[in-house]
């Protein structure tokens, strides 16, 4: 094979490679952006005398149109459309009952699922769906996000290897090695590989990952603790500075035949100053219930209170609090109810009437915890604040549902403060037709011959014309900072490929390990893939790759199938800088920066390559 010279194009391209990973690891500007500016840039330079091949000019912003950013945006169409219609909340709810708030269990029952979910589908789109529910889990849990995130997203690239149909590389493997077979000896003709054939590789890479993460989670992960957490802690402590109040939440279990069985919850909230937010009896939670309403043990109730009057609760009660909310999870969890400020306006007809006169709670869901008036707090007595009388301005601080909330914004009687809060509304009685057109969707991918970003395509339409989303909550629920961030690195890939800087880049490589041995070679074809699917897709990598793996093997009197499998399964090692479209996917959401996935995607890297050399020729 004959060697190439190093030209000024290849030189040009080297250049902005080297500046494209010096502006993501130094993030002087945030990675889409940086991202773009290499796009203009190379348009630009195309346009000099000389490098008029470094990328066609008219064709520079395919990669919006492109299969994988396309399919991107489906995928994330249809997560939102499974999300509305309360899918992802049953799934994150199951993995809050099975996992608790142990990160290390959350970690992998997470990961377990999306590597499953991924080796039957293009992992990016197994990450997209799974969106929703890791923060549905990190809110309800007060797990970080960054903390689940990235062995989510790495799980997912992970779970791509487990069958011959979960990644790109592997799928277009079988098509490689049937052209290649036209071209070499007998002797050396290779087979191609069944479904499964790689199955035991890939779960050994999901194992890895998942165990990597319980066991230096710790230390390779963010700390920081994420947006939806930092939000929560810091409206506990303005709750706190401002009213006085504490609004952690307390379960507790009422066994069968305890005094408080027959007992109404006025009995209790009067006789202890505390505030019953919920409470739960034979797997039906009501959320604020009326004083009115009867405790039939065995049941389940969630208490606000201070602490000094819940620790007397308690220990009158005999009764004692669960380590952590499991009943209520779900119901209780921050995407779904929450602490509030109400005002009453000044022609509202609740004026000199108490909470207990109009029964606030069974009127408007409200469960007033403080009334503010005139600069200070007035009260938080839970007897006092069923008794006194509402004015003109009362600020009402409150535990209530989001949508009993979003319900009162149009109430004349309130003006609701609180406007950061979830204004999702579920639309339960869309859920066929959101499993419908998901399992037709999946079904297409799976079993015709349509193109990926069309098969998703189908699925995310039907969900808008069945009306389970809007189109405008649709465009929503795209993420365009990843879109952008993908779609301006594809010119960048081309040019890589289509200038001969990958195939110098292989000589160079590949010249340097003239006459090593075979498990030498086979490594080094491994790291070599590994560097490439960082700086090209993983596809151009595989298709450069192969035809060399191959002509090593023979060279080597090794295995060229053992060689192309390497080459095809090492594409997928790529977790140093959010290049691949699912780090690229999980950046934003997690608050990510470049630095976090090279210092956990460097250990990862490392140790990806030496479970799948070994696992690849234990197996084969």
């Amino acid at each position: 094979m004959e060697a190439l010279g190093l030209t000024p194009e290849m030189v040009v391209v080297l250049s902005v490679l080297g500046l494209t990973v010096f502006l993501f690891v130094s993030e002087i500007v945030r990675v889409d952006v940086a991202a773009i500016i290499i796009m203009v840039l190379l348009g630009c330079l195309a346009a000099l005398p000389g490098l008029e091949n470094l990328v066609d000019v008219r064709h520079l912003f395919d990669g919006f149109g492109s299969n994988a950013v396309i399919s991107i945006i489906a995928v994330m169409i249809i997560g939102a459309g499974l999300d509305r219609t309360g899918v992802m909340s049953s799934v994150a709810a199951w993995i809050t009952k099975v996992g608790g708030r142990t990160e290390g269990r959350l970690i992998a029952l997470i990961s377990t699922t999306v590597g499953i979910i991924s080796s039957f589908m293009q992992n990016v789109g197994a990450a997209a769906l799974f969106l929703p529910v890791v923060n549905r889990v990190a809110v309800r849990t007060s797990v970080p996000m960054t903390r689940l995130l990235m062995p989510m997203g790495f799980c997912a690239i992970l779970g791509g290897t487990i069958t011959m149909v979960g990644s790109s590389p592997l799928i277009l493997l079988n098509d490689l090695i049937l052209g290649i077979n036209e071209t070499i000896p007998e002797t050396s003709k290779m087979k191609t590989f069944e479904i499964f054939d790689v199955s035991p590789i890939g779960l050994a890479l999901v194992a890895t990952g998942i165990l990597y993460f319980i066991v230096l989670g710790k230390v390779v992960l963010p700390k920081s603790p994420g947006p939806q957490v930092s939000r929560g802690r810091s409206l506990l402590k303005y709750y706190e500075r401002i009213y006085g109040l504490k609004g952690e939440i307390h379960e507790i279990a009422i066994p069968a035949g305890d005094d408080c069985n027959g007992k109404t919850i006025d009995d209790l909230e009067q006789s202890f100053g505390i505030q019953i937010i919920a409470m739960s009896i034979g797997g039906k939670t009501v959320m604020e219930p009326t004083r009115d309403l009867v405790i039939s043990a065995p049941a389940h109730l969630a208490v606000i209170g201070e602490p000094s009057k819940f620790k007397a609760f308690l220990t009158d009660s005999g009764l004692t609090e669960a380590p952590r909310l499991t009943v209520f999870a779900a119901s209780l969890g921050g995407d779904k109810s929450g602490i509030a400020e109400v005002v009453i306006t000044p022609e509202a007809s609740i004026i000199r009437k108490t909470g207990r006169e109009i029964w606030i709670r069974r009127i408007f869901g409200l469960a007033p915890l403080v009334i503010y008036r005139g600069g200070e707090v007035l009260t938080r007595d839970r007897a006092e604040i069923g008794r006194t009388a509402y004015q003109a301005g009362d600020l009402l601080v409150c535990h209530t549902t989001w949508a009993e909330l979003t319900r009162l914004e149009a109430n004349k009687d309130f003006v609701v403060v609180t406007s950061d809060y979830p204004r999702e509304v579920l639309r339960p009685e869309k859920l066929r037709w959101a499993l419908l057109f998901f399992t037709i969707a999946l079904g297409l991918v799976l079993f015709s011959d349509l193109r990926l970003s069309l098969c998703l395509l189908v699925g995310a339409v039907g969900m808008i014309v069945t009306r389970v989303l809007s189109i405008e909550e649709a465009y929503d629920a795209v993420s365009w900072n990843t879109v952008f961030l993908l779609a301006s690195l594809i010119p960048l890939g081309q040019a890589v490929q289509a200038t001969g800087t990958a195939q110098w880049i292989a000589d160079q490589f590949l010249t340097l390990l003239n006459g090593a041995p075979i498990w030498m070679l086979q490594a080094a074809l491994a790291v070599l893939a590994t560097a490439f699917t960082l700086v090209m897709s993983n596809v151009g990598a595989t298709v450069l790759l192969v035809p060399l793996a191959v002509n090593i093997a023979i060279g080597a009197n090794a295995d060229p199938a053992l060689f192309a499998l390497t080459v095809a399964i090492s594409t997928s090692n790529s977790f140093l800088i959010p290049t691949h479209q699912v780090n690229a996917l999980i950046m934003g959401p997690g608050a990510y920066k470049v630095a976090d996935f090279m210092r956990a995607g460097g250990v990862m890297t490392i140790l990806f390559l030496i479970v799948s050399l070994v696992m690849l020729n234990l197996v084969f």
